[in-house]
């Protein structure tokens, strides 16, 4: 029986980059049940930075995260951001929703629909009645930010055992003994990672039903518009999330923004779900989508208040709670890796303690 300091159940960005941090102080082992790291949502993200992007606490976790994706230090020798830009349209129908999303929003442009036609030509003067331009959206190279976590998690001996899903869990003499890929561990701390899986995980470990539902999301690779170099455009999104499209390596990623609650799985398609999406991306656009060269679907887990959930489980000495990303696991992961390897030693994260507060697991104990 292997006996680490930290288990980290998990093997994606915010496992990954937990561990990476907490190897600096103490022995740690990840375990990820599938056979590579990152095999699920951070895999299938979309790969951008929006500082507007979620509720408060979220925007908080954003800010949080900017120095850290610009200046990796221990992780890459480079910036993980690129420009980019993302532009939120509103029909008539959605001015009340850009409204919204402005609301708190800092850095954000107003824009005329004809400035919004301009960034992007191919959208319909119908789909945009207003605008908003944030130009301090970038692309996160994600490839790299995982590949350098664990990097780094392995410079500072940190172990990882792939194939490993957990199949008991719980707590007897002080440790939480873990069976994972037919071989046993203890440690004194446990970090649930697991994504889409935390629930059951927590299932796992006697704390009953958690206050997490994934949901799938669909994303489809189109062809460029033909006679269009779309290399410099903005994410563009309508404002009540019908849909969202961003350049991707010379092509046009388009998601419907769909969000069907689902059980954990490896993530499929649903045909029904993309070509409904596909459809009102065309209504909002001159261009009609005539062939989809690649599909696939994520999960993003939230919770009831779509905050994710952080920090020691108050009834549960030892299980900490990393889950309830959502759609922000990527860009809140180095601030959310700082907080958790600063809770796990005991010590307060360098957030502001209202932050700290929305995270913690105790809002949802009576």
């Amino acid at each position: 029986m292997s006996r680490p300091d930290v288990i980290v159940i998990g093997g994606g960005i915010a496992g990954i980059s937990a561990a990476a941090l907490l190897a600096a102080d103490c022995a740690v082992l990840v375990l990820e049940a599938e056979r590579q790291t990152g095999y699920h949502s951070t895999g299938r993200s979309a790969a951008i930075f929006i500082r507007n992007y979620g509720n408060e606490t979220l925007r908080a976790l954003n800010a949080a995260s900017a120095g850290a994706l610009e200046k990796p230090e221990g992780v890459s020798d480079r910036s993980l951001l690129s420009p980019r830009g993302e532009m939120i349209v509103a029909a008539e129908d959605e001015l009340d929703a850009l409204a919204a999303y402005a609301d708190g929003a800092e850095g954000l442009e107003t824009l005329t629909p004809a400035e919004a036609m301009e960034l992007v030509p191919i959208l319909r003067p119908e789909a945009v009645r207003g605008a908003v331009l944030e130009r301090n959206a970038q692309d996160i190279d994600v490839d790299r930010m995982l590949t350098g976590y664990l990097r780094l998690l392995k410079a500072r001996g940190g172990r990882i055992e792939t194939g490993a899903p957990v199949t008991a869990l719980g707590r007897r003499g002080g440790l939480w003994r873990v069976e994972a890929g037919g071989a046993a561990h203890a440690a004194p701390v446990v970090v649930n990672a697991a994504g889409a899986w935390a629930g059951q995980i927590a299932a796992l470990a006697g704390l009953g039903a958690a206050p997490l539902q994934p949901f799938r999301r669909s994303a489809a690779i189109l062809p460029a518009p033909e006679g269009r170099d779309i290399r410099a455009w903005p994410l563009f999104a309508s404002a009540t999330e019908r849909w969202y499209a961003k350049p991707e390596a010379g092509k046009l990623l388009v998601s419907p923004a769909d969000e069907d609650p689902v059980a954990p799985h490896d993530a499929f398609v649903d045909d029904t779900a993309l070509a409904e999406g596909l459809h009102r991306f065309e209504q909002a656009v001159a261009i009609r989508v005539a062939r989809v060269e690649h599909a696939w679907a994520g999960l993003r887990t939230f919770a009831p208040d779509r905050t994710p959930i952080v920090g020691f489980d108050p009834g549960a000495e030892g299980f900490f709670w990393l889950a309830g990303q959502g759609g922000y696991g990527v860009q809140t992961a180095p601030a959310l890796a700082a907080a958790t390897a600063r809770l796990v030693a005991g010590a307060a994260p360098d957030l502001p303690p209202a932050v700290t507060a929305a995270l913690s697991p105790a809002r949802f104990h009576p």
